[in-house]
């Protein structure tokens, strides 16, 4: 699936993660593939589950649960 970059920063942003959306700002790409990217958003602590529940409309939910396929950390 493929989310903006922003969207990831504003997201670790509102819950007060500003290190980790800095860290977002400079290295992860324009557009973020979630399962090409995977590593990256591993790597800075982002559960991919997680992610997509809170973007609009909980994709995670609808997706039936990609992000645990995909793995990750904990958002």
């Amino acid at each position: 699936m493929q989310i903006d970059k922003q969207q990831i920063i504003d997201i670790l942003k509102s819950m007060g993660q500003g290190d980790k959306a800095s860290q977002a700002e400079s290295e992860l790409p324009q557009q973020v593939d979630t399962e090409r990217d995977s590593g990256l958003l591993s790597n800075l602590g982002i559960n991919v589950n997680d992610l997509l529940d809170k973007l609009p409309g909980g994709l995670g939910e609808k997706l039936g649960g990609l992000g645990d396929k995909l793995g990750g950390m904990g958002l």
